[in-house]
């Protein structure tokens, strides 16, 4: 590792410990950017991760999509550039040595925005990349996202200098060896932006079984492109993808409302508890009750 990128992480560390005092996931006044502390390795948690950009200053971390697994720490970025169901885990932290991280979300539009300041011409005929990927932070990009962290200190200058810095990092994404990902995606027409369409589709309606015909339509292209794309983007299939949601909304349901597992099921669309019981059994690896009081359990500790 380079002096000047040591010297980066250790002023974005300070800056994430000084505006993140206790564990977890704050919200700062600059909009989409968040900073994160974990000060013990977490158990795995599943949630749906929206299209952003997220680098490690201290600890390490562990994300799964599908049957992937990516692991990245120090000075290096994680990229979702669609929403995604995903499981993560702290892997690496202490308390003398806290798991420490800067988020930043983004849009399709904001990707846009950049591509046509750079006037680059992306082709919609490539074949759709994988939405998710782990890349090595250059110093130019460490320097603007400490920038960006920085304007915490000077909040009367948030308004005017946060989008120019927050554009600069996606520009410094988009240079990156990765960028086409993220190209693609914001790119309307583009076979990667399609199977986004189909993605939105099934997240606002993942209670609802769907006709994977209905799915090409959406995403204009025959059953068998899209299966293949949409695995190509996520790792999984249509009919999995919609899986993912359906466990995690009915883990989401059981640990924060008083409803039985058959409600939570049917809830999120399953027909049959049984069914149900065994796909998340399969996915948490614990049925839906022991899993809940593990869960219960670990929140109190």
């Amino acid at each position: 590792m380079s002096e000047r990128i040591y010297k980066q992480q250790q002023e974005l560390a300070d800056l994430i410990k000084r505006y993140s005092v206790q564990d977890g996931v704050h919200q700062t006044p600059i909009p989409s950017l968040w900073l994160i502390r974990e000060s013990i390795v977490s158990e795995p948690i599943s949630r749906v991760n929206e299209p952003s950009f997220c680098i490690i200053v201290q600890g390490e971390k562990e994300v799964i999509l599908g049957k992937e697994a990516f692991r990245y720490g120090p000075a290096n970025y994680i990229v979702a550039s669609v929403d995604l169901p995903v499981t993560g885990q702290v892997v690496k932290a202490s308390s003398d040595a806290p798991y420490l991280a800067l988020k930043l979300e983004f849009t399709p539009s904001l990707i846009l925005e950049v591509l046509s300041d750079l006037e680059i011409r992306v082709s919609p005929q490539k074949n759709a990349k994988r939405a998710m990927y782990i890349s090595k932070a250059e110093p130019a990009l460490m320097d603007a996202a400490v920038r960006l962290a920085g304007l915490l200190n000077h909040p009367e200058h948030i308004t005017v200098l946060a989008p120019l810095f927050i554009k600069e990092i996606i520009y410094w994404i988009l240079k990156g060896p990765h960028g086409e990902a993220l190209e693609q995606m914001a790119l309307e027409g583009s076979k990667a932006s399609r199977i986004r369409n189909v993605i939105d589709h099934i997240i606002s309606t993942y209670n609802r079984p769907f006709r994977i015909e209905e799915l090409a339509e959406i995403a204009y292209m025959s059953v068998a492109s899209l299966h293949r794309h949409f695995k190509e983007v996520t790792a999984m299939s249509p009919i999995q993808f919609q899986k993912q949601l359906r466990l995690q909304e009915a883990r989401r349901l059981l640990l924060s409302e008083s409803i039985d597992i058959a409600d939570a099921a049917f809830r999120v669309g399953y027909e049959s508890p049984s069914q149900f019981s065994r796909e998340y059994s399969r996915l948490f690896g614990f049925p839906p009750r022991e899993d809940i009081k593990r869960m219960r359990r670990h929140t109190i500790k």
